[in-house]
């Protein structure tokens, strides 16, 4: 028997994304958030996208809110952790939330290009995986999504 969703505490933590994401995209990144909490319901990290303030290619939200999780708890496996995003992981941040040994993945936006999680690619249930993921997709997908559109749009437009 699946365990029961949570809706409103999972909407609870995708709000805070969302907000990490604004503030994200005001300066300039594309506005994706993320939050890992652990199972006491307390906040270990956060992340936003670095790409362009750290020119690193692998500052994704998900990679930064792990690497800061995995330094506060000290220790690589954060296995009793949910990690919440805007929107779904590409591949990379995927194998890292496998390797970080995650419980549960919770996504707003789905990302029709490069999600890994369930839409492009599914590595969580890949034969290559050994870790099992709880993935739950769609918390506050409409305002994650046009947070992205709103975004895309005005940077189209700046760029004209």
């Amino acid at each position: 028997m699946k365990p029961e969703i949570d809706f409103a505490l999972h909407q609870q933590w995708i709000d805070q994304a969302i907000a990490l994401a604004k503030a994200a995209g005001q300066v300039g990144e594309i506005p994706v958030g993320a939050i890992v909490v652990d199972h006491h319901q307390q906040i270990i990290a956060t992340g936003v996208n670095r790409r362009e303030r750290d020119r690193n290619p692998i500052a994704h939200a998900e990679i930064v809110a792990i690497q800061a999780a995995a330094q506060n708890l000290k220790r690589w496996q954060l296995h009793d952790c949910s990690l919440y995003v805007t929107l779904e992981p590409c591949p990379m941040c995927a194998g890292a939330i496998l390797q970080a040994r995650i419980k549960r993945l919770v996504y707003g936006a789905i990302d029709p290009k490069a999600g890994a999680i369930h839409t492009v690619l599914n590595l969580p249930h890949s034969p290559a995986t050994f870790h099992r993921l709880e993935a739950i997709a769609g918390i506050r997908a409409q305002a994650c999504q046009q947070l992205l559109q709103d975004w895309f749009q005005a940077h189209r437009h700046a760029s004209d």
